[in-house]
C-alpha cells in the first residue's frame, strides 16, 4: 500500500529505530512508547487488520510472536516479563491499518489495561 505508514517504514522510505529485520518482518521502537521498552513487530506483507488474516498467514503470525520473543530477550525484558498486544479496528484501538504486534516491558503491567 503506497500510503501505509508501516509499508513506508518497511521500504526504508520513512526512518525508524530498527531492532530487527528479515524478509518477513520488521521490528522497531514505538515512537509513542507506553513502557520503558516498547517495540512493534510488523509483517512485510501488508495486512490491514486481524480481520483480514487468511489461513495462509498463520505461519507469518507465528513468526511475529517468535520474533517478539527473540527481541524481548535481546532487550533484556524476557525474564521479568512483557505484554504483547494486537489491536483491531477503531474500537480496539488500532490507529495504523497494517497489523502490528506491540511488545511492552520494563515495568509491571496492570490489568485490565484500561
Amino acid at each position: 500500500m503506497s500510503d501505509c505508514l508501516f509499508c513506508k517504514i518497511n521500504s526504508g522510505e520513512i526512518p525508524a529505530d530498527i531492532l530487527y529485520q528479515d524478509d518477513d518482518v520488521s521490528v522497531f521502537r514505538d515512537i509513542s512508547a507506553q513502557a520503558p521498552c516498547h517495540f512493534l513487530v510488523i509483517p512485510k506483507k501488508h495486512i490491514a487488520t486481524i480481520n483480514h488474516l487468511q489461513p495462509a498467514d498463520a505461519g507469518l503470525l507465528g513468526k511475529m510472536y517468535l520474533t517478539a520473543q527473540d527481541v524481548a530477550r535481546q532487550q533484556g525484558i524476557s525474564e521479568s516479563g512483557f505484554r504483547t498486544v494486537m489491536n483491531c479496528n477503531d474500537d480496539g484501538g488500532q490507529t495504523v491499518y497494517h497489523i502490528h504486534l506491540h511488545v511492552l516491558g520494563g515495568r509491571p503491567m496492570s490489568w485490565p489495561p484500561g
